[in-house]
């Protein structure tokens, strides 16, 4: 009984060596990489798709000289990214031909693509995330879209209906908030985002059962954190 005892023993300090031995590998390789890392602040730019020169990056509190920007986050969407651009420059440039006041840009952000996302896209900022795309556009309403042309960017009329209606409620304006030539969009903090819920039912009868649970559960979480307001919270489509 007493040499049971003894290997007993023997496991448990064995196992006790291993695991404080893997926790100790797995603190020192955290340390290690927190503190050999350095960080180094690269210069902002993007590539200009005329001159194809790089050029310094306007900040988001520079004066608005666009009247929308569009940032398209793009990870390796080489085969995607041309669909998703043709759709939306067509729009634009059908938009922009009806309305001389319309200005527009499309802010491509590759976040280090290893295909030929750079290439196809021609304006780019390499290892820049949505928010530094955001940060750097010159749009007085900013568009945010999927690569891969998930969302219609036709639905953009949608989003600006609603902006312009809360902002006229801000403001206690008519109908026309041109006739105030000192009002601008960019005075209100103001968000917009679409909503696909409407499709939830169509969604639960092709999704397998795992899935829709999960699904719910996230719903539940998001309810009990964010509030009932939130009914999408995937949707890329936001200005």
């Amino acid at each position: 009984m007493g040499f049971l005892w003894t290997i007993a023993e023997l496991l448990v300090a064995l196992v006790f060596i291993i695991a404080s031995f893997l926790l100790t590998a797995v603190v020192s390789e955290a340390y290690r990489r927190r503190h050999n890392n350095t960080h180094v602040d690269a210069s902002a730019f993007f590539e200009d798709p005329n001159s194809l020169k790089q050029v310094p990056c306007p900040h988001i509190h520079d004066p608005a000289e666009k009247y929308i920007s569009l940032v398209i986050p793009a990870f390796n969407e080489e085969h995607r990214l041309p669909g998703a651009l043709d759709e939306t420059i067509n729009y634009l440039q059908e938009r922009a031909a009806k309305d001389k006041s319309f200005t527009y840009e499309v802010v491509i952000v590759d976040d280090g693509s290893a295909d030929a996302t750079k290439r196809v896209a021609f304006d780019f900022v390499k290892k820049y995330t949505v928010d530094n795309g955001m940060l750097h556009s010159r749009g007085e309403l900013l568009l945010m879209l999927d690569a891969d042309g998930a969302t219609k960017v036709t639905d953009l009329e949608k989003l600006e209906n609603q902006i312009h209606a809360v902002a006229r409620k801000e403001f206690r304006l008519g109908e026309s908030t041109s006739s105030d030539s000192s009002f601008r969009i960019s005075d209100i903090p103001l968000a917009a985002f679409g909503s696909r819920a409407h499709l939830e039912e169509k969604a639960l009868a092709t999704r397998k059962w795992y899935r829709n649970f999960l699904m719910k559960g996230f719903h539940l979480v998001v309810l009990l954190t964010a509030g009932s307001g939130i009914r999408d919270t995937q949707m890329v489509l936001r200005c």
